[in-house]
């Protein structure tokens, strides 16, 4: 079975959960950039829980399936058609051979899932069939997806829901209405501060937190920017040897997924799924791992306030949202 794509959208390619392992080597997670909705729309289908899916942005693409399938969209708020007609989200649902899957402008949220049973089948590399758009490798030839693409589908699961796969593919599947992530324009982002907030005055310390930042329009896969605070100042110090004039700079280092970097003290810039890996820009904080699916659903000029949690807040909320995980694999479990 394949799938045509007739319109790409915006932004559009083939992610799972994600390509661990690799980013001492420069090679980053990538996979869906809200992996809760990516989770979602497997168990939906009755797929592994990261199976490939189609993610899209902002604007979704126009698909025709040469086969019946079982479908499932999550994520974002839009509303999805088959053949011009609605079917819901959040829901499993069938298509037949010829049917044309399209959607309207994303109302609230910025991407959605499209999975199908027996996920998107393009080869694995490195353990992922994640595309990697700046390395040009994973996914569907490496990149977005164009018109005239032909998706491979897998064949669907038939197999009983273990702890990583759900129960055979059916239509009509839902999850409860609990556990599916609230979408918002104004979100909380629980950050630890980092290596280099020290390196803030105790006057933007403050301001960082206390401020409403805006996303910019420069927001993507990479990284979000936030724009709208009160500009950062740093504590003036002699330049280390090769670490540059602009006082948010640094002799290079690692950046964790999810670190706040702020070039020239002015606009924050949270690092995503796909940036690299390390560079010469101080680190203020990290985004905790909990609120990081948060942050793919952001749309330019939504809201966010920076909240400073400590480690123990940081791991609290990583085990609370396992705990909320497993429950959606139990509630779809039969």
């Amino acid at each position: 079975m394949a799938i045509d794509v007739l319109k790409p959208g915006l932004a559009t390619s083939v992610q799972d959960a994600g390509r661990p392992g690799y980013y001492n080597l420069g090679i980053p997670l990538s996979g869906a950039l809200d992996q809760q909705s990516l989770l979602l729309a497997n168990l939906l289908v009755g797929n592994d829980a990261g199976a490939a899916v189609i993610e899209c942005t902002l604007l979704g693409p126009e698909l025709q399936f040469d086969a019946p399938a079982t479908v499932a969209v999550t994520g974002a708020e839009a509303k999805v058609k088959v053949n011009g007609i609605e079917v819901p989200r959040n829901e499993s649902f069938s298509v037949q051979a010829g049917d044309k899957l399209s959607f309207d402008f994303m109302k609230l949220g910025a991407r959605m899932c499209i999975a199908v049973a027996g996920g998107i089948d393009v080869p694995m590399v490195l353990g992922s069939r994640s595309t990697y758009g700046l390395g040009a490798f994973g996914g569907f030839n490496g990149r977005k997806l164009m018109a005239g693409d032909k998706l491979p589908v897998g064949a669907p699961s038939s197999t009983a829901y273990t702890a990583s796969t759900a129960s055979a593919a059916r239509a009509g599947r839902s999850a409860p209405a609990e556990l599916v992530p609230v979408l918002g324009k104004e979100v909380e982002l629980r950050v630890l501060p980092g290596l280099y907030f020290h390196r803030l005055q105790e006057v933007s310390m403050q301001s960082f937190f206390a401020d409403t930042w805006t996303v910019g329009s420069e927001a993507d896969r990479i990284g979000y920017r936030y724009k709208n605070g009160t500009p950062l100042k740093f504590v003036e110090r002699t330049p280390p040897f090769g670490a540059g004039a602009d006082p948010s700079n640094i002799v290079d280092a690692g950046y964790p997924y999810g670190s706040i970097q702020v070039p020239g003290g002015r606009e924050p810039i949270i690092l995503h799924r796909d940036a690299v890996s390390g560079g010469g820009y101080a680190m203020v904080g990290t985004v905790i791992s909990a609120d990081m699916d948060l942050i793919a659903q952001m749309q330019p000029n939504h809201k966010a306030r920076f909240v400073e949690v400590d480690m123990a807040g940081a791991l609290a909320a990583r085990a609370e949202k396992r705990q909320r995980l497993a429950r959606l694999r139990a509630a779809l479990a039969t």
